[in-house]
């Protein structure tokens, strides 16, 4: 199983401590480190300031070497989807072929409010959803050199697929949430890899689940798109150090009190406990299919969490 570092960049993540989790990332063995793509604060919104997620992105790649850099997920309801492809595909130049991206339908309503974004009903926006996937999908590159497209919601005429990014056949693209129906055949038409956002084991067997019958619906081989999980991580090297962690990603989002209800809330639903705990729970979820899993870290200051799990987990897991 390959790990990665999930950062939610709208809780007030500074460009230092952007550049100092990107660079314990590599020292550390990740294969990569994602970004939520939000501009609003979950908890006490305007109190944290959030970066764009692209052009942090593309600023990172310029002084990494390794790991692979993409967010989890941009919500299609921020950019135009021929946009959204220019700004991946500069990302990938400036890192030399090493950025992911995920897309999602968006969510956060207030977020929208707050920034003048449109914001659609639900199925709208899957449907919004399924045309931006094909059409970045088709101007990262292939046959055509220029691209039209007439949906209902967007509109190419003749638009050039130059530069290609620098990944052939391009980078991977990731549809992320619960594997719902609509998003499991988008998904199967399109997507490299599905990312399913939290939950226990036998939850995350099932999205995969659908996820693999909705690619046998349409004749592709399931084992063709790759299969992640986004899990809350909290990490102790022993039981006092993991409480006193637990309390820190608390006050993330303003929780104070005893740490043990909500510790045990991650060893059910997500990922806590000593390093050879979390080992044991991660090899649960490569059971149930997973073969990558992007470890949610919400005290993003905390950077002696991401060299114990470097040390002692990342190896490992690569054995699951």
């Amino acid at each position: 199983m390959r790990v990665c570092l999930m950062i939610e960049g709208q809780e007030g993540v500074t460009w230092d401590q952007w550049v100092a989790l990107a660079r314990a990332c590599e020292a550390s063995g990740y294969e990569g480190l994602f970004r939520s793509d939000h501009y609003l604060g979950f908890d006490r919104p305007g109190e944290r300031g959030a970066l764009d997620a692209w052009t942090t992105i593309a600023a990172l790649g310029t002084m990494t070497e390794r790991i692979r850099l993409g967010t989890m997920v941009s919500p299609v309801t921020f950019r135009h989807p021929a946009l959204l492809a220019k700004s991946v595909v500069t990302a990938d130049h400036a890192s030399g072929g090493r950025v992911e991206l995920g897309m999602g339908a968006g969510w956060f309503e207030d977020e929208h409010r707050a920034y003048g974004f449109a914001f659609p009903a639900a199925g709208e926006r899957m449907a919004m959803l399924a045309e931006q996937i094909e059409i970045v999908h088709r101007l990262w590159g292939g046959d055509d050199d220029e691209v039209s497209f007439d949906g209902a919601h967007y509109q190419l005429e003749s638009c050039p697929t130059v530069p290609a990014p620098l990944q052939r056949p391009h980078p991977p693209l990731i549809v992320g949430g619960h594997a719902g129906p609509k998003a499991a055949a988008i998904a199967a038409r399109w997507a490299d890899e599905y990312d399913l956002v939290g939950g226990a084991p036998d939850e995350v067997r099932a999205g995969i689940g659908r996820i693999a019958d909705a690619c046998a619906a349409i004749g592709r081989d399931p084992a063709s798109i790759r299969r992640s999980v986004m899990l809350q991580t909290v990490v102790g090297a022993d039981e006092a150090e993991l409480r006193d962690r637990a309390t820190g990603a608390m006050a993330v989002f303003g929780e104070d009190g005893d740490p043990d209800p909500y510790l045990d809330d991650l060893r059910t639903n997500a990922l806590a406990g000593t390093p050879e705990q979390v080992l044991e729970r991660l090899a649960v979820y490569a059971d149930a299919g997973v073969d990558r899993v992007l470890m949610q870290h919400l005290a993003h200051e905390d950077l002696d969490s991401v060299g114990l799990i470097g040390r002692e987990i990342v190896p490992a897991a690569a054995g699951l």
